[in-house]
């Protein structure tokens, strides 16, 4: 771009940021080319894009202002650095929405503001009724073990998010700590809403935050709702003589559960109030059912096949 950047956002040398900022403003909601169609506004509006963003860099302004356009792109030697002016060679990225976008916070302002179902003239943005729309929400997974879901507990979480500067024309990326207490018995699915906590821009309501549950894979139990399924290994000798298996609870407990029945591949021992605790009531509790992994032998001898055969074989 040859011309001035000065120029260029219809400004004097000795304006102040405060008034860069106004003047890009202005300008470039004026030549945007979602609001102007008119032959060399496209052009005019990547000519605003570039100034502001040398404009607008302290660093950037120094060099322009003392070495100009052709010491800003060109490169001036590193002595002539010193005093904080630009000392690399200077390109502009070529893309004014980037800049349109980090200036206001948003990919277009225009899209919240309505004046009457006429179209939006410069003088409504500031005199206009203005009617602001929410961004959709954001939803991110929140990964929890099973021991998390039983007991419940408080996750603390990390985000980052654009704010408005306090001048109302900027913003900034800051981080905020969000706090969700995670009740007992929770389900894969249940929804957390943090109300507005997304980016802010000037012309849109934030975006809610929606953490949604998911479950992580447990080494022991199976999760159906409010009941926890065991399997159990054990020999064609145990379900067909009886014996006792042993659980490990998630609150700690060991418990021996005798099994007396002859146990076939259907076969379900239900222990009532040994599941997961109902969210509405975590005093009350779902079941904990054992289902059976029965192992058969891989081959018999003869011999044992007849002492098999004679074991089974009933006599009226």
């Amino acid at each position: 771009m040859s011309s001035d950047y000065y120029e260029v956002l219809e400004i004097n040398r000795n304006v102040t940021d405060a008034d860069i900022k106004k003047a890009y403003r202005r300008l470039a909601l004026k030549f945007h080319p979602s609001r102007n169609r008119e032959p060399g506004s496209d052009e005019k509006f990547i000519q605003l894009g570039e100034a502001y963003d040398v404009l607008s860099d302290p660093r950037k302004k120094a060099t322009y202002d003392k070495f100009g356009e052709e010491g800003l792109k060109g490169g001036i030697p590193p002595e002539f650095g010193r005093d904080g002016a630009w000392s690399s060679k200077y390109v502009y990225h070529g893309n004014p929405d980037k800049t349109f976008r980090e200036f206001f916070g948003g990919d277009n302002p225009f899209a919240d503001f309505y004046t009457n179902n006429a179209p939006l003239q410069l003088s409504g943005l500031e005199a206009g009724l203005v009617k602001k729309t929410q961004d959709l929400p954001i939803e991110r997974d929140l990964h929890l073990s099973l021991d998390d879901l039983f007991h419940g507990c408080t996750k603390k979480i990390k985000i980052s998010r654009r704010v408005m500067n306090d001048n109302g024309f900027t913003s900034s990326i800051k981080d905020k700590i969000l706090s969700i207490d995670v009740k007992p018995g929770w389900k894969e699915g249940t929804r957390i809403i943090f109300s507005k906590e997304g980016d802010q821009g000037p012309n849109s309501i934030p975006a809610d935050i929606v953490f949604i549950v998911r479950q992580k894979v447990h080494p022991q139990f199976v999760r159906q709702q409010n009941d926890l399924i065991y399997k159990a290994k054990i020999s064609l000798e145990m379900a067909l003589t009886g014996f006792s298996v042993d659980v490990q609870t998630l609150d700690g407990r060991l418990l021996s559960i005798p099994v007396n029945d002859i146990v076939h591949p259907a076969y379900k021992k239900v222990l009532s109030g040994e599941g997961m605790p109902l969210t509405q009531n975590p005093s009350q509790r779902g079941n904990l059912i054992i289902t059976f992994d029965i192992q058969f032998p891989e081959q018999l001898c003869a011999e044992r096949k007849h002492l098999i055969r004679q074991a089974l074989t009933f006599k009226e």
